[in-house]
Parts: C-alpha cells; structure tokens; sequence
C-alpha cells in the first residue's frame, strides 16, 4: 500500500515492515520484465528464421525450461534443430543447405554436443533427446503367428496326397458299410493327419521363434560413443541424436551424422548406393556419413544427427524384412532322398490300386519319408541352441552341418590362437636394449618418442583426476604402446596435442603395416614426420637410428644386418617387433609424408601369449584329420614361434615347405600353389588377398574350408569359406555380416567345438535316416507282398500314420538330442564326396529291415496257426510287434559302429524319456483305442511275445556289426 493512499487515521509502516514488500514488488517486475523480453527474443529469431525460410524446430517441439539458481546438471538440452530438416541434408548431401545451417559445429552446438567431451550421460540428457528424436531402433514386421505354420504344414504334398486319400476312404467307408461304422476308417486318416500337421506347426513355431532370438542378438553391436569426455562402448540402441560416434576400420555406421574429425576416413556405400568405389569422408567436400554403410580405411569421430527410422538405413529397411527360414545343402539332399522314395512308393501304389483302394492309401502313407526334414530341422535346432551355451552364435543355419564336413581350418594367429593382450616386454635403443628409460635416455630422443606415439595413434588416454589409473582405448597395439609410454616414458598424451598440429595422417592398413603422420609445433614453422608399424618395414625406410645418449649413426650393411638379428631375435621369442621413426621436413616442403632416409627412434617388442588350450585343441583336430594353416601379417620368425608354440608346427621337423611369406605364395604360378598347397602350415607377411587365394586354391583342391577372422580385411575370405567364422569380441561388424558363425569369446577352443557339434550334428542326422529307412523299407515291402498275394494289408492307414508320428518326432527327437562324444575326433572329416548313406548304414538298417519282414510275414501268413487266435488278433499282433521292434532298433542307432549301444546312455534322460513315453502311447493305442486303431486287446503271454521278437534286434544288431562294411 503506498504513503499516498493511506488513510490518515492508519498509522504509518515502519521501515522494516515495509522493505520487505518493496522487495516483493521489485521481484514481480523483474519477473515480468524476463517474460516480455524472453518472449520477444523467441519472436526476433522466429521471424529471422521464416525469412530465410528454413525452419530450425517444429513448434510442437519448443519449450521453455525455467530454472531455479544454477542447477546445471538437471538442465535439459534445448536441442533447437528440425529433425526433418537434419535427416533431409544428410540423406540428400546436400552441402548448400549445411552450410545455411551453419556447418558441422554449429549443428553440433545445437545439439549442445561438446566436440571433444561429447553429450551429458546422466539419465534425463538421455532420455530427452529419445522423446524428442526417436531411438535407434527399427520396427520388425510381425512374428508369424502359429496358425501361419499350420497352415504352411497342409500345404505340404504329401499331407495332401493322404487327405484326398482320406476323403476316398471316408466315401467307400460310408457306402460299403454305412455312416455309423464307415467312418472309422477315413476319419482315422484324418485325425492322424491333424496330429503329424500339428505336431510339425509347433516344431516349427518354436525354430522361429529361437530363429528371432538369434537374431536380435546377433544384432546387438556395440559401438563406441564419446559421452563426459570419456571414450566407451554402447549397444548401437542406445545411440542417440548429438553422440559423438569415434570410427575405425571395419566399423558398420550405426546412425546417419555428420563428419567432426579425424583423418584419411573411407567408407564403402554400397549397401546404399550400389556403388563399390569407397567414398572418402571429410569437412570440407562430404561431410555426410550413412548409417548401414562400413568404413574401410581411416578413423574419424561423428557427431549423430539422425537415429532409427529417421536414417537412410531406417528408411530403406522399413520395407524389408529378413528372411530367417532357409534350406540348408543337407536338407536339399534329404529332399532328394525324401522325393525319390516316395516316387518309388506312388508306383507301387499304382500297380496295387488295381488290386484294392485301401492298400494303394496305406502304401502312399507309408512310402513318403516326410519325418527327414523334419529330423533335420530338430537337429540342427537343438545344436545350434547346444552350441550358444558354448561360446558360438550359428547366423546360417547350413553352417552347423557344413562345419562337420571341414578338412582344413584357416586360422588367425591374434586374439584366435593368442590372448590379444598386449604388452610391452623389450625395448631397444639402437643396438642397445632399455630397462630403466628416464635415466638412460638422451632428452631429445625422449621427447621424439613421446610425439611418436602420441600424435601417431587412434587410441586415447583418459584420466579423469590424478590418482587414478588412466582408461586406455584402441586396438590391441595401440592400447599396449600407449601404457608403456604413459608408465615409462610419462608422456602425457593431451599435453602433446596441445602443443603439435597434425597436418597430414596415413592411416594404418594391412597392405603397408605401418602409420604415418607430419605435425608441426604450433609456435614454429617446421614440420616434422613420424612413421611407426612393422619393424621390417620401417628399417627399410631408415638410413641412420639413433642410439642411447643421443648420438646419430649411419645404417651401414654391416648395421642393417645386425638390427635385422634383432628384429628376429625379437621376433624367435613370439615378440611382435613395432619400429618408430623420424625425420625433420624443410619449412616449404610439400604435404607429403617422407618415405626414405628416415631415422630409426627404436623398436619395441610386444608380447601376446598364447590362450590356454590352444596346444590341445589344436592337437584335437589334428587327430580329426583337419590340417591347421596359420594365417597371419606377422613377420615369419614371429609366426614360426607362434605355431610351433600352439602346436601346428614341430620344432624338430623341417619347415622349408611348411612356412612361406604372402608374397612367395601370390608369386607361385597356380600349378605351383596347387602342389604346394597342402604342405602350407603358416603364410606370415599375408595379404587379405593372400588369404582369399589360400581359400580358393584349398576349394579348387577339394577341401572343404573353414576360416577364422576378425577384421574387414578378413571378409573376402570368410565370404568364399565354406565355413566363415568370425570373432564375436575382436571382430569387425563387416566381418560378422560375412560370417556364418560368431565366436563369442574369440577363442580357438571354441572353434573346435563348432567342429565337433558340426561332426554331431552330421552324425545324429545319419542315425535317424538308418532309423527312418528301417522303418519305411520294412512297412512298404511287408505291404507291398501281402497286398499283392492275399489282397489285404496288415497295417493299416491310422497305424502307419501312427507309426509316423511317434517315429519321426520322437525319434528325431531321440536321436537329434545326443550331444558330441570323443569319439568323432577320432574319424577322418566327411569332405565333400562321401555319400549321406554309408555302407555302414546300409548294412545296418538291411540287416534290420530283412528279419523285421521275415518275421511279421510270417505273423502274416502263419500267425493265426501258429499263436491260435483270430484274424483281428493276428493283425494287432503284428501292429505291436512293429512298433517295438522300432522302439529296440532306436537304440540300435544310437551306434551306428559301436557294438556296445547302451554306452553314455544314462547321459541322455531325454532318449529315456522319449522311449518310455512312447512305449505308455503304443499301450493306449492297442489296449484302449481299440476302434480309432482297428486293434484287439493283447494278454500278458501275447505281449511278451512281441516284446521278445523285438528285443531280438538287440543281438541281430551286435552279430551284424562284426560284418565289416
């Protein structure tokens, strides 16, 4: 209330009553005030942006956050970029637009990403820019429900073929003998049907569904992002819009962005453009990077503009969906074997329809085979599931029988056969090794080291406070050399950058194994150039090496000779030998980096030892028949230790023909590398088309090959491998998409376990087919001969549809479900030409097959006399006596070799299981369902008739084997 309008009978405030109230009203104003020019700010730069026509941000987006004192960690971005507007120049490249924007930095600062320290990693930063800009994720059409599968099941042939069969016998059923009793028959077949229809919708229901689980975690990469100024790997779903995304060789792009640095970045866009010429990346001409696409050659950092569905990927693949169901070689050829019987069946159907209609039906249930696909699909399910809990994702699903047939294996020597663990073991000064480094070392030369390693790197040194430990990122040798330089040299790798400009960057690649880079000090004019890889590579460029006190000497033959005794020395003790060095380029020299007449810094060798278990894994598939080849960019005296460490090499034998260098490969004529290829142990100095070379010529020379890899490089290789395998910790994404199978801990352990599950699930396969032929061969000649000779069938339609279902599913499942044993690691690799049915098999399933006919012909013919009972009782007996004697001879082909079949039985509770269910089903269906099944209930002496004939399979199968096949 104010002096002027108070009553003169009130008395007046005192001042401490009244300051307060200023106070209050001071506060309103200036609130108001802060309104009004807020607002007319939002207006000012409202219109400016409608009059140069480019809309920074939909209103529907814009906020207004008000804050309350200096509470900067819950301050939300205001993130004042149009997210339409962000994806259209990136996907359109369209620099015009960038530029009106404000280029890459200024998008970047709107996005409130710091370019070096990246975006804020507290949960609110995070989850505002999803609402705001989406998630990096992609909807996936809908699962297939399970009625889809049903419905794909009816529409196979031979479902078909027994359904019209049905109907007709429903039909003649009804008209011979009325509806009351007609039916039986027809509608039996019918029921059955159903049964074999559902019981295949949910196999595979279920293989789909473990198919897409697979898949998402095959999908799950990770990626690595800069957030609070610390390097640190995300699943690719978790990158938002404004990460800075840090780019190597072998990367997939996770998102689209925008280009902030780095040097010499390639990348291939054929997945978006078709083109195959690699695109090169940079500020000034294509800033603009894609996600789906893959950098070969470089490194670089991005700022994200555009996640999810907003990408150029996103975009494209909302309307594809990926295929998960394929036909593996096998399956083709169980197709084959499937289609070919039943052909075989149908005729002879056709020459029995004269004879009777019912016959011809049961033989055409009977002829088809259709439980092999289905066994094959169990099997390899079941495995690759088996094989996930040993450290192997199966991506294609004709890997899992293909490993099985291996007779080589190409493997890496680094992070496959070795640790991938790096570490600084030896350094050397000239001819002189270095212990103690700060002591003995001439300052200059260590200033020149700590800038060799340094300013010529990809890695990072993050230290968030001085007393703790630095994280170190980047490849193996780049994080090792790094923390020997920050322990032993104390360099102090930010401090560097800030004092050097780095003009010009070769990146390291695999064809010249080393790295380059030309700085300048930021308070001189002169510029220096430093090379660091291959100490082989790198003395060749060197015309003088510097030694310990500082002292510059010439590299004479007599000195080349003697530093290249080190370098092998180095390399004898499985020492991967690194070289550093240096020259000093005149004021006007061009932006070319110096190849010749450098100065060698000093070598350092790094050690990585070998994993535990390598030697007996190796040993392992030795003893399998499949030659080991080391494959590796080493120098050839590192690779020699390598290998005879792991054991693919013999110290004592000779290692003429057995250990050769890329170039000495790829200059043989391809008569020479046809002759030769199969003494090759270890290719050192190898090219990726090395590689790729040694993969065709095993091919064209019959081998079925299987190859280990983890880079980009690797891919050609891993893509014309019959088996390609990639490394699921080490591994590049372009060479897991070239892959079939991911070893999931990098280990070569793990890729012999892929070989015996592959050996496994060859082998369950060819149990089940010398059970299943058993069962089909005797059913169609028994058939076959008592419908050609009396015109009746002892089994009828229902029982051999019966027959089916509990053969082929619970057997598939009987036999699918044996895991490996030692003893496929002792047997010679199937290779290509061995045929799918062995002589063993045949000997097996005919010796089986031939009394399972005597027998139940003989029940057929002489039943009734024999046993003194009637015809349905005859019939029922010989029903019985068929499912058991399959029920024995399951076990029989647990073994296709082995006399002993009950050996690891107890092993497998679900064989057991599957037994004793089927069993209590074959005592329903004679004793209780007797009508759906045309049976007669058995007694106690008929029942142990049947199960004594069966188990007479048991000693027919051990006299048998002693048969040599």
């Amino acid at each position: 209330m104010s002096l002027r309008h108070r009553n003169s009978s009130e008395p007046a405030m005192s001042d401490a009553e009244d300051t307060p109230i200023a106070k209050l009203q001071q506060r309103r104003w200036r609130s108001v005030f802060a309104t009004i020019y807020s607002s007319r700010i939002f207006v000012s730069l409202y219109m400016k942006v409608i009059n140069k026509k480019q809309i920074m941000r939909s209103l529907s987006y814009i906020a207004v956050n008000i804050h309350d004192g200096d509470s900067s960690d819950d301050r939300l971005p205001s993130l004042c970029v149009d997210q339409k507007t962000l994806t259209e120049v990136v996907r359109e490249k369209n620099l015009e637009t960038l530029s009106n924007l404000g280029g890459v930095k200024h998008i970047a600062a709107s996005l409130e990403t710091d370019e070096k320290n990246g975006i804020s990693a507290n949960e609110a930063d995070l989850a505002h820019r999803i609402d705001v800009f989406g998630t990096n994720r992609y909807p996936k059409p809908p699962n297939k429900s399970f009625f889809s599968f049903v419905f794909e099941a009816f529409k196979d042939t031979t479902i078909i073929i027994l359904l019209v069969c049905a109907v007709l016998s429903l039909g003649f059923g009804i008209k011979q003998h009325g509806i009351a009793d007609g039916w039986y028959d027809g509608g039996s077949i019918i029921i059955a049907v159903f049964l074999v229809v559902a019981v295949s919708a949910v196999s595979n229901f279920k293989q789909n569904r473990q198919f897409e689980k697979l898949s998402k975690e095959s999908s799950d990469i990770k990626v690595e992002v800069v957030r609070n100024g610390r390097r640190q790997f995300i699943s690719v779903f978790e990158v938002v819009v404004g990460d800075i995304v840090c780019l190597k060789i072998g990367d997939q792009i996770p998102a689209d962005g925008l280009f902030l640095d780095g040097h010499s970045l390639k990348v291939d866009e054929s997945s978006m453009t078709g083109e195959s010429d690699h695109v090169d990346i940079n500020g000034s001409n294509n800033p603009f990077v894609l996600s789906g696409t893959k950098v070969t050659d470089g490194f670089g950092f991005m700022v994200v503009t555009s996640v999810g569905m907003n990408t150029s990927w996103g975009q494209m693949m909302s309307s594809i969906s990926r295929e998960l169901d394929e036909e593996t070689p096998l399956q083709t050829r169980l197709n084959k074997l499937t289609s070919t019987i039943g052909k075989i069946g149908l005729a002879v159907a056709v020459l029995v329809l004269a004879v009777l209609l019912i016959p011809a039906i049961t033989i055409v249930v009977v002829a088809i085979p259709e439980g092999l696909p289905l066994a094959v699909t169990l099997t390899l399910a079941y495995s690759m599931k088996q094989m996930m809990a040993d450290h192997a994702m199966v991506r294609k699903l004709s890997a899992c029988e293909t490993m099985g047939s291996a007779t080589t294996i190409c493997t890496d020597k680094t992070g496959t056969l070795t640790l991938n663990e790096m570490k600084v073991t030896e350094f050397w000064l000239g001819k002189e090794i270095v212990d103690s480094i700060s002591s003995e070392m001439a300052p200059d030369v260590h200033e020149l080291l700590q800038q060799a390693v340094a300013l010529n790197t990809t890695g990072t040194v993050y230290k968030p406070n001085t007393r703790s430990l630095p994280e170190i990122s980047g490849s193996p040798t780049e994080k090792a050399i790094l923390s020997w330089a920050v322990s032993d040299l104390g360099m102090n790798l930010n401090d560097q950058k800030q004092n050097y400009e780095i003009i010009q960057v070769e990146a390291f690649n695999s064809e010249k194994k080393r790295s380059g880079v030309l700085i300048r000090r930021k308070s001189e004019s002169a510029t220096q150039v430093h090379w660091k890889g291959a100490a082989e590579m790198i003395l060749t460029m060197c015309s003088k090496y510097y030694e310990r006190s500082g002292t510059v000497k010439a590299i004479d033959d007599a000195e080349s000779i003697e530093l290249g005794k080190i370098i092998e020395n180095m390399a004898a003790k499985s020492l991967r030998c690194i070289a550093f060095a240096h020259a000093e380029s005149p004021e006007d020299a061009e932006r070319v980096l110096q190849e010749s007449g450098l100065t060698l810094l000093g070598l350092v060798g790094l050690k990585d030892p070998c994993r535990s278990g390598v030697r007996i894994a190796v040993e392992a598939c030795i003893n399998a028949g499949v030659k080991i080849k080391m494959i590796t960019g080493d120098n050839v005296f590192t690779a020699k230790a390598i290998a005879i460490e792991c054991g693919i090499l013999q110290p004592d034998e000779d290692l003429n023909e057995a250990v050769i260098e890329g170039v000495q490969f790829r200059n043989y004529s391809p008569e020479e590398r046809m002759e030769k290829i199969n003494e090759i142990r270890v290719m050192a100095r190898s090219s990726p088309f090395d590689k790729l070379l040694m993969v065709q010529c095993l091919k064209q020379n019959g081998h079925v090959v299987a190859v280990t890899g983890d880079g980009t490089n690797d891919a050609p290789a891993l893509k014309e491998a019959d088996i390609g395998l990639s490394m699921g910790i080490q591994g590049t994404e372009v060479a897991k998409e070239s892959s079939d199978i991911v070893i999931l801990d990098d280990n070569f352990t793990s890729v012999v376990t892929v070989l015996r599950w592959g050996r496994c699930v060859f082998n369950n396969i060819q149990k089940f087919i010398q059970f299943q032929l058993t069962v089909n061969i005797a059913a169609l000649v028994i058939n076959f001969i008592a419908a050609t000779t009396s015109g009746e069938v002892p089994l009828t339609a229902v029982q051999l549809l019966w027959v089916n279902l509990i053969m082929d599913t619970f057997g598939a499942l009987a036999l699918a479900t044996e895991r490996p044993t030692n003893d496929l690691m002792t047997k010679p690799p199937v290779g290509r030409t061995k045929p799918l049915i062995s002589n063993i098999m045949w000997r097996n399933l005919i010796a089986q097959a031939l009394y399972q006919v005597a027998v139940l012909l003989t029940f057929q013919f002489r039943g009734k006399s024999i046993f003194g009972v009637d015809e349905k009782v005859k019939n029922s007996l010989i029903f019985n006596t068929f499912v058991l004697c399959q029920v024995f001879n399951e076990f029989n082909a647990r073994k296709l070799e082995k006399k002993n079949i009950f050996q690891g039985l107890h092993k497998n509770r679900l064989f057991l299981g599957i037994i004793a269910i089927t069993i209590i089903l074959q005592v329903v269906m004679v004793e209780f369902l007797k009508r759906f099944a045309d049976t007669q209930r058995l007694n106690w002496g008929q029942w142990g008739i049947c199960i004594g004939i069966a188990a007479l399979s048991w000693p027919l199968g051990w006299l048998v084997k002693w048969i040599p096949a």
